[in-house]
């Protein structure tokens, strides 16, 4: 059975996934004439020369989550993809990377409990994985970077429980090479809900480090509100317009080093 994938109505608001810009589409992997790849309850775009997702598209029923359990789930190639366009453990042995999700493994965790476990293992394809140094991973896991889904339920009244999210890595031309792989050192996230009938998103960058890397050894992680708008040129993506005219953060002049990172979720502008 294919899986559904993203749904872009799944908010009662048409959200459809974002648009490739030139550069993107032309280099995006294809599967069956489509740049769009449908997986359990998200879906992506993959980069056939950086290996990695330009975005991952996925939905969140607050309501319905699950818990299930991650051991003895493998991570393994997409079958239905080129292998050579996909980043596999051959990165990952002898060091300190770990395999890090895009679209965040409990937030697929909903459905029937059939839906919950095919998503479960569809969330370790390496697709949607990037890598990321042990110590980072593990302080995203913990930190606001790895609960911003969980602080919007918190902070706000969301309608239904429900959520839509877009991601992925900045996939930057000055990004660090290691055995024939340039690693990512930012990351993006959209979170779209609708509160009180009306929808808003709020968009936010993880930066591990503004200046080049010259080890493997990250700086501490920063995480910022951005405007959406400021987005699209950096990625080379579009955004739906009714996602851009409900964004939540005000327009700002000064770059990401020049203005104040958030310290907690209460920083946030969900509305």
């Amino acid at each position: 059975m294919a899986a559904p994938g993203y749904d872009p109505d799944f908010l009662g608001v048409p959200l459809p996934v974002p648009e490739l810009g030139p550069g993107p589409e032309a280099d995006a992997v294809r599967l069956d004439g489509s740049t769009r790849v449908d997986y359990t309850h998200f879906s992506l775009a993959l980069s056939a020369s950086r290996r990695f997702a330009y975005w991952v598209a996925w939905n969140v029923d607050g309501g319905g989550l699950r818990k299930l359990a991650r051991t003895g789930i493998p991570f393994v190639k997409d079958p239905r993809l080129p292998e050579a366009a996909q980043v596999g453990d051959e990165v990952y042995q002898g060091n300190r990377l770990d395999r890090g999700h895009l679209a965040r493994r409990a937030d697929l965790l909903w459905g029937t409990e059939a839906e919950a476990k095919r998503a479960n293992r569809d969330s370790f394809y390496f697709t949607n994985i990037t890598p990321q140094v042990d110590d980072f991973n593990q302080s995203v896991r913990a930190g606001l970077w790895g609960r911003l889904e969980d602080a919007l339920y918190a902070d706000v009244e969301v309608d239904r429980l429900r959520v839509s999210v877009f991601g992925g890595p900045v996939l930057g031309d000055d990004d660090r090479a290691y055995r024939g792989v340039l690693l990512p050192r930012e990351f993006w996230k959209v979170i779209a809900s609708v509160q009180a009938g009306a929808l808003k998103a709020s968009a936010f960058v993880l930066t591990q480090s503004l200046n080049r890397l010259e080890s493997l050894d990250f700086a501490e992680f920063r995480v910022y509100q951005v405007p959406l708008a400021e987005l699209e040129p950096r990625l080379a993506l579009g955004f739906p317009p009714a996602l851009v005219a409900a964004d939540t953060a005000a327009p700002v002049a000064a770059g990401l080093d020049e203005r104040p990172p958030l310290d907690s979720a209460d920083d946030i502008s969900w509305s």
